[in-house]
């Protein structure tokens, strides 16, 4: 079903706007295919309003989303004619997205393209060129990890952001699991979403994961995909809270709901001096 239907919960504009209708039939399959890939900017009762942008469109191909799955859902949910210009323009964003890669190697980390044009303009840049090392090929340059963020930031607001593929080093070990009955007593397992978004982050643990902003309404549970993406690494994980109740409340979560405790993890030797929760209650000013 593609095209006008009077059901279907989505109005696409020029703008790249796209409002949606709550009281739709198809509203929540629409919403659940929308935030893979647009932004939420507001949500009153009736109508809510999401907008695609280029970083919106990244982030989707950054976990596998396909530019057609994304034309298709525009089209299956959408009430009137989508924009031809707005799905152009969707291509067009997509098609930035990992013409240019970072890996880590023998010759050490690498930002690379197999684009000539595109390696030109990077080495001429005046954000760009200051952080490269070296040219050590046409189309590769040596950089150093201690500006890998700063490169991939300046790297987007040029319009090419770029595949991380380097991976990330592993953490201290930390064997602990989820519990099935919490230690309040009340039953508890993960809801699919909350699966989805710590698995999207961990990518199955490849070179693809590992880093990301996961975002969720109020009440979603933002913690315990927390402590879902802390299960997927088993690795010590460092918390920062923006207060000492937020801190409070990590730790409440925490050890109500996996096997850590608030000293010594059980599932650590004892001969090991190594702590489950390492939580720091001092506050920036």
């Amino acid at each position: 079903m593609t095209g006008y239907h009077p059901e279907n919960p989505l109005i696409v504009q020029g703008d790249h706007t796209i409002l949606v209708e709550v009281d739709s039939p198809h509203y929540e399959e629409a919403r659940n295919a929308l935030v893979r890939f647009a932004e939420l900017i507001k949500s009153p009762e009736h109508i809510h309003t999401y907008r695609v942008t280029p970083l919106s469109i990244w982030n989707a191909c950054a976990v596998g989303v396909r530019t057609d799955e994304i034309v298709l859902e525009l089209l299956t949910y959408s009430k009137y004619a989508v924009p031809e210009h707005v799905l152009v323009e969707i291509k067009d964003f997509a098609s930035r997205f990992g013409r240019l890669k970072i890996s880590s190697e023998a010759r050490g980390m690498i930002l690379s393209t197999d684009d000539a044009p595109l390696a030109e303009e990077i080495s001429r840049n005046r954000h760009i060129a200051p952080l490269l090392l070296d040219r050590i090929t046409p189309m590769e340059f040596l950089i150093s990890p201690e500006v890998r963020g700063r490169i991939k930031q300046a790297l987007i607001k040029i319009g090419f952001p770029a595949e991380d593929l380097a991976g990330y080093t592993d953490g201290e070990p930390l064997p602990f699991t989820l519990r099935i009955i919490a230690q309040s007593g009340a039953a508890f397992h993960l809801r699919e979403y909350q699966k989805q978004a710590a698995a999207a982050f961990h990518a199955s643990g490849t070179a693809r994961g590992g880093s990301g902003v996961i975002v969720l309404p109020c009440g979603a549970g933002k913690t315990i995909v927390g402590m879902a993406c802390m299960n997927e690494v088993q690795a010590s994980t460092l918390i920062l809270a923006t207060n000492v109740t937020a801190v409070r409340q990590w730790v409440a979560e925490i050890v109500d709901k996996t096997t850590l405790t608030k000293t010594r993890s059980e599932n650590i030797p004892a001969t090991r001096k190594r702590y489950g929760l390492s939580l720091s209650q001092r506050i920036r000013s």
